[in-house]
C-alpha cells in the first residue's frame, strides 16, 4: 500500500471516528498514540535497558490499527537526555522522561524540577531465596517441552514474542528461560498486572485499618452526600463496578485512544483528578466496566495514605511488600502529580513478579508475618458479578460462571486459578491447588487470546508437575 493510500486510510479513519465520536474525543487520538508510544518506549529502554527498535516494532506489531499512524511518527530517543519524544504530523506530541529511582513519567512541563527521590534503607527479606543466582534449567524433560512450545513461534502471525517464563512449585523456581537481551535481572513492564500490585497495597491498608472495603471510599472530590459518586466504594473501584464514564480498558488498539480512560493516561497531567472528576454513567456497583481510572482512583488513595507524595508512597510500598517479598529491583511510575501509575506502570523482574503470585499462593502470610488480610486472598478470587471476562477484585479469576473463566477451563486452565494480568500477554498465574506460579511476559497481540500460548502452557506446566513436590523441589 502506497503513502498516499495509507494517507487517505487515515484520513478516512479520522472522519468516521469523528462522526462516530466527535470532535472532542477525535482531537485526542494523536496525544494519546504518541504518548503510549512514548511511555513504553522510555520505560523499556531506560528501566529495561531493551532496545528501543525492537521495543518500538514489538508493540505496534501487537496493537490491530496501529500501522495506519505509525509511518507517520517520529520517534526520538535522546540516550543522553534520558528521553523520548514521539510526534505525529504536528498534531500531536508527546515527551516521556527518565528520572532516576521513579522510572519514566510523562512531561508536563516538569522540567528539571520534578522531585528527585532518595530510597530509604532496604529491610532483610522474609522470604526465602526462590532461586540460584543463575538461570534454572527445567526440572524434567516435560517442563522443557512445555517452555520449547511457548516460545516456539508459528509458522504465520501472529506471534507470540515471548520474552520469559518462570514456574515456581511451591516457592521455589523449577523452570525458567528468558529471550535474547532479557535476563534474570530485566525489569519487565506489567502493563495492567500492575492493578495487582495496586490491590495488594490496598489490602495492606486494609489490613492496617486504614482503608474500609465497603464503606464509602474517602475521595475528596466525592464527599457531598448530594453527590452520587459518595456511595462508590473501594471494593467497587477494585471490581471496576464504580461505574464512572471513562470508556474501557479491554483492549489495546487504534480504536481505543478514542477512549476518556487514554486522555487520562496520556494527555491529564494530574490523572487521579480527572478520573474522579467524571460523571457517573451508571449507578455503582450495577455494571461491569474494567478501565484503568478504576485503578488510578486506588492509586491516590494509597498515595493519600501513604504521606502525599510519590516519596512517602515507595517508601510504603517497600516497607510494606517489596523488602519482605525480596523485591530487589522493582520501578514504580508515577504521574506528574505524583500519583503511582498503578494501572500499569511497574516494571519488575520476573522473579520479582513471581514473588508477589508466591505471597498470594501462601495466603498472604511471610514467615508468619501478616501482609494481607486474613481472607483477602479469597477476597481477590472470588468473581465480579456480571463480569464477563471473569474479574475478580484486582486479579482475574476462574472462578465462578463468566464466559472468561469458562473459556480458560475449556483450553486447560484449572478452575482455582486467579492471576495478575496486563495487555499483550503478561500473565502472573496462581494455582493453589497445584502450589504453582507461573509467569510469563511478551508482547503479543490480545485476540484471538489463544494467540499467546498462554493456555497451552498452563496446561503443559500443570501436567509436568502434578503431585509432583518434593521430588521437583529437590532437584
Amino acid at each position: 500500500m502506497t503513502r498516499r493510500r495509507l494517507l487517505l486510510v487515515s484520513i478516512t479513519t479520522t472522519a468516521l471516528t469523528v462522526l462516530a465520536f466527535g470532535v472532542a474525543r477525535a482531537r485526542d487520538v494523536p496525544k494519546v498514540a504518541t504518548g503510549f508510544i512514548a511511555s513504553v518506549l522510555c520505560s523499556e529502554t531506560f528501566v529495561s535497558g531493551l532496545d528501543p527498535d525492537r521495543v518500538l516494532t514489538e508493540t505496534q506489531a501487537a496493537m490491530p490499527g496501529a500501522g495506519l499512524l505509525s509511518w507517520a511518527m517520529d520517534v526520538r530517543v535522546d540516550r543522553a537526555a534520558k528521553d523520548v519524544t514521539v510526534t505525529l504530523l504536528g498534531l500531536g506530541r508527546s515527551r516521556a522522561v527518565y528520572r532516576d529511582k521513579l522510572g519514566c513519567h510523562m512531561e508536563h512541563g516538569e522540567g528539571e524540577d520534578w522531585p528527585a527521590v532518595r530510597p530509604s534503607q532496604a529491610q532483610p527479606a522474609l522470604l526465602p531465596d526462590i532461586a540460584p543466582p543463575r538461570v534454572v534449567a527445567p526440572a524434567t524433560p516435560a517442563l522443557a517441552a512445555a517452555l520449547d512450545r511457548a516460545f516456539a513461534e508459528p509458522e504465520a502471525p501472529p506471534f507470540r514474542r515471548t520474552h520469559a517464563i518462570l514456574v515456581m512449585k511451591d516457592g521455589k523456581v523449577i523452570a525458567e528461560r528468558y529471550a535474547e537481551g532479557i535476563s534474570i535481572d530485566t525489569p519487565l513492564l506489567g502493563f495492567s498486572a500492575t492493578k495487582s500490585t495496586t490491590a495488594t497495597l490496598i489490602g495492606i491498608l486494609v489490613r492496617q485499618g486504614r482503608l474500609s472495603l465497603h464503606t464509602p471510599a474517602p475521595v475528596a472530590a466525592w464527599q457531598s452526600d448530594s453527590d452520587p459518586r459518595y456511595a462508590i466504594t473501594i471494593d467497587q473501584l477494585l471490581r471496576h463496578t464504580a461505574g464512572l464514564a471513562l470508556g474501557s480498558s479491554l483492549q489495546a488498539s487504534l480504536l481505543s485512544a478514542l477512549e476518556p480512560v487514554n486522555r487520562m493516561k496520556f494527555i491529564e497531567r494530574d490523572r487521579a483528578a480527572f478520573a474522579e472528576s467524571m460523571p457517573l454513567e451508571t449507578t455503582p456497583g450495577t455494571v461491569s466496566n474494567y478501565h484503568d481510572g478504576n485503578t488510578i482512583i486506588l492509586s491516590h488513595l494509597v498515595r493519600d495514605a501513604a504521606g502525599g507524595s510519590a516519596a512517602n508512597v515507595l517508601r510504603f510500598a517497600h516497607r510494606e511488600l517489596f523488602d519482605p517479598l525480596g523485591m530487589r529491583n522493582v520501578t514504580l511510575e508515577f504521574d506528574a502529580a505524583g500519583t503511582p501509575e498503578g494501572s500499569s506502570q511497574m516494571l519488575a523482574p520476573a522473579r520479582d513478579w513471581a514473588r508477589l503470585g508466591q505471597l498470594y499462593l501462601d495466603d498472604g502470610v511471610i514467615a508468619g508475618r501478616r501482609i494481607l488480610p486474613a481472607g483477602w486472598v479469597d477476597y481477590v478470587a472470588t468473581p465480579t458479578p456480571n463480569a464477563f471476562v471473569g474479574l475478580g477484585a484486582g486479579f482475574w479469576t476462574n472462578r465462578g460462571d463468566s464466559f472468561g473463566a469458562n473459556y480458560r477451563i475449556s483450553h486447560g486452565w484449572p478452575r482455582d486459578a486467579f492471576f495478575a494480568k496486563g495487555t499483550l500477554g503478561q500473565y502472573v498465574i496462581v494455582i493453589p491447588s497445584e502450589r504453582l506460579v507461573i509467569a510469563r511476559f511478551g508482547r503479543t497481540v490480545n485476540w484471538p487470546p489463544e494467540a499467546d500460548g498462554v493456555a497451552q502452557l498452563v496446561s503443559d506446566v500443570v501436567g509436568a508437575t502434578h503431585g509432583k513436590i518434593e521430588a521437583l523441589s529437590s532437584e
